[in-house]
């Protein structure tokens, strides 16, 4: 937590470490004018936060990183954050030599030494990287996890839409809590409130079906303990790769053992 505070939750911190290699009087300079050019642009916290978790995935080994996202109007704005602060960058850079005059002539008038502003060329280049990787289906896929219930299907059909438009792959979807409630001799629900749930979760379970029908859909059953500690996870986790076939087995016969 102390770590995501640093290094994730902190812009002036990443700007810092952008013009880390100027002198004195340029760091400081150059981080106030670009404190005031680009410290309020809008992402400007989620793109210093990619750029972290980009050195991170470099300096480390891993077969796979997965992050959990936060939900989807946060998400967007993250994915679009690239493609929105490069549009700036480049524009910036046109403006670099009537720029770099002005903060020379201002520079001289306070008797410091020539500002250089190249500096803001060596942003591009990361966030063009952050914008190919992401959009590299080789490197990046997006999962989208939805519960059978409606604004869950309207928030991920909007969020898939959206990853289409960015060129983000994603071809699979998770629809986590999906009630396989006990059945009487009858074949009925056990309980009524199951019985009326369960009748609601099939209508968007169906329209799911419609949507992704060329996705790789997994449906999550509605556990009846708590998932948490480690062999609670693990079985859970198995269940995505080898969803369990509910047709001849009862919810609870998924824990008996652990």
């Amino acid at each position: 937590k102390q770590w995501y505070q640093r290094r994730v939750r902190a812009p002036e911190e990443g700007l810092e470490e952008v013009f880390a290699g100027a002198g004195e009087e340029q760091h400081n300079l150059m981080k106030t004018m670009m404190k005031d050019v680009v410290g309020n642009l809008p992402g400007l916290d989620e793109f210093i936060a990619l750029t972290n978790i980009f050195k991170i995935v470099d300096n480390q080994k891993f077969d796979v990183v997965v992050f959990d996202t936060a939900p989807t109007g946060h998400t967007l704005r993250l994915l679009s954050i690239p493609s929105s602060i490069g549009k700036v960058l480049r524009q910036l850079i046109q403006m670099k030599t009537w720029m770099s005059g002005i903060m020379n002539s201002l520079s001289g008038s306070l008797g410091m030494s020539n500002v250089n502003i190249d500096y803001i060329d060596d942003l591009l280049p990361l966030v063009e990287r952050l914008d190919r990787e992401l959009k590299n289906p080789d490197l990046t896929t997006f999962v989208c996890v939805c519960i059978p219930e409606f604004l869950s299907l309207y928030e991920t059909e909007r969020l898939i839409q959206k990853l289409t438009a960015l060129d983000i792959d994603t071809h699979n979807v998770v629809v986590n809590q999906v009630m396989y409630p006990d059945r009487g001799p009858d074949g009925c629900a056990a309980c009524g409130l199951c019985g009326s749930r369960t009748k609601m979760q099939k209508k968007y379970l169906d329209q799911i079906a419609d949507l992704y029908e060329d996705f790789h859909v997994v449906k999550m059953p509605l556990m009846p303990v708590e998932v948490k500690g480690v062999p609670m996870l693990q079985r859970f986790g198995k269940f995505l790769q080898a969803p369990p076939d509910m047709s001849s087995l009862s919810i609870h016969d998924l824990v008996k053992d652990l």
